[in-house]
């Protein structure tokens, strides 16, 4: 019997991606892994918002959150910025995070056209 460990159903639950409805705003990717004894699952999320003036500011809201429970850790693997344009349904991912380096953009666009599929998407 395969039972399902609470980590995993707690990463089931999270979305891949969140940002700000429209504008310019920093972002970050950040990778989820479960703290539990023998579970190896681990998802990447985005996370972009106009109210952080730093990345770090971001993240450490975010993992604050999903650490409380003591079931997941975080760990933020790049960061960069988004032009959201939600008149004309074009997101533009760019650019890096002095603190946490350049986020893959691929994997980052990747989410958003899941969260947007009838956006176009650019990366570079």
């Amino acid at each position: 019997m395969c039972t399902q460990t609470k980590a995993a159903a707690l990463m089931a639950n999270i979305p891949r991606a969140d940002i700000d409805p429209s504008g310019v705003f920093k972002y970050v990717l950040i990778r989820v892994h479960s703290r539990e004894e023998g579970d190896d699952s681990e998802i990447d999320i985005v996370r972009g918002y106009g109210w952080a003036e730093y990345h770090a500011d971001i993240y450490d809201k975010v993992s604050e959150e999903l650490e409380k429970d003591g079931h997941l850790d975080c760990e933020c693997i790049g960061g960069g910025r988004i032009k959201h344009d939600a008149q004309a349904k074009k997101i533009h991912v760019y650019g890096y995070s002095m603190g946490f380096g350049r986020a893959n953009h691929a994997v980052t666009t990747e989410k958003l056209k899941d969260r947007y599929p009838d956006y176009e998407l650019h990366a570079g």
